[in-house]
């Protein structure tokens, strides 16, 4: 399972292309930072998913019963934009206009590890939607793990 860490302001150039950093690329097993699926995020930005992440995601997908109506929706909705994205000799990767369009992105943007995924956001948008939440993670934390006792690294 992939665990993939790191914070980096990088830019987009003119064609809509950006360059992988290089301490992200070397998080990534062998053999699998050559091809990405990009797509709409959930919020105001794009989510970069390694291929073994998103063949997992979109089997769950898959799975939904397309008998129910908001299973359909979904899934449209969760493809909508979904793209397969090349690494290039240079190691940069090439967005679909539309999906630059859609996370206001034009130059500078910040390239955030999720995990098992990586957000791509526009640097004013993410710093906005951080300082905007900062206050309440504690709060958010206490929500989301239900509170449990558990050890702290602190």
């Amino acid at each position: 399972m992939l665990n993939l860490l790191g914070e980096y302001e990088i830019s987009v150039d003119a064609k809509g292309r950006f360059s992988l950093p290089s301490s992200f690329r070397k998080q990534l097993p062998d053999g699998s930072g050559d091809r990405f699926v990009i797509n709409r995020g959930f919020e105001n930005c794009l989510t970069l998913y390694p291929i073994e992440t998103w063949n997992a995601i979109s089997a769950e997908v898959d799975a939904l019963s397309d008998f129910k109506p908001k299973n359909r929706e979904f899934k449209r909705l969760f493809r909508n934009g979904a793209t397969f994205v090349d690494v290039d000799s240079a190691d940069r990767i090439l967005v679909p206009k539309k999906l630059l369009e859609h996370a206001n992105i034009a130059k500078d943007m910040v390239f955030t590890a999720q995990g098992n995924k990586v957000e791509l956001w526009d640097k004013d948008t993410y710093y906005s939607y951080i300082n905007e939440h900062k206050d309440n993670f504690s709060d958010l934390a206490e929500e989301v793990t239900g509170g449990n006792d558990k050890p702290s690294d602190s």
